[in-house]
């Protein structure tokens, strides 16, 4: 209950924290679900991507 206590007082309590504590989580969360789906797409789609067919279809030069 200590936790719940110290977190309220600390971010929730004053409006203007609230309001930054909530921008703040919005934008984290927004990275994660963003990095999280576009390794979920690249794990489906593994081997079919140009990225990891690219070395199939392209000549490296020799000079």
């Amino acid at each position: 209950m200590a936790l719940v206590k110290t977190v309220y007082n600390l971010l929730f309590r004053r409006t203007s924290t609230f309001a930054i504590t909530i921008m703040v989580g919005a934008v984290l969360f927004e990275r994660v679900f963003d990095q999280g789906g576009d390794a979920l797409f690249e794990e489906i789609n593994r081997g079919k991507l140009w990225k990891h067919i690219q070395h199939n279809y392209e000549k490296k030069n020799e000079e």
